[in-house]
């Protein structure tokens, strides 16, 4: 026979665990926003230098070398970059289901007999 006070613990437990992912998601939204807008600060000021570069170029040669330099900074920059956003979605994903292990750790013998 299921008890008041089971079904009260588990709706607290339930409600407890909703508040902490949300909590967790909004964190880890904040920290995917920030890396975005890092990144697109800084692909700004690097496009913002190779323009002075290429600009300041005295030759076809210096040019090509100074675009060629850009292109290859540019991306190993957008790898890593989404390499560490790509980390940032995939700990929401591990946080968001976090709180309920305990839960479905509950809830799996109960299933099972």
């Amino acid at each position: 026979m299921v008890k008041v006070e089971d079904v009260q613990q588990y709706g607290k437990e339930q409600f407890d665990a909703a508040v902490t992912a949300a909590n967790d998601y909004q964190k880890n939204v904040q920290a995917i926003a920030t890396a975005f807008g890092d990144y697109a600060k800084k692909s700004f000021e690097d496009g913002n230098a190779f323009l002075e570069k290429l600009a300041g170029s005295k030759s076809w040669d210096k040019a090509l070398e100074v675009q060629a330099e850009y292109a290859k900074n540019s991306f190993e920059s957008f790898v890593a970059e989404s390499q560490k956003i790509g980390g940032l979605y995939a700990d929401i994903a591990k946080q968001a289901y976090k709180p309920f292990e305990g839960f479905v750790a509950k809830l799996t013998p109960a299933a099972a007999n």
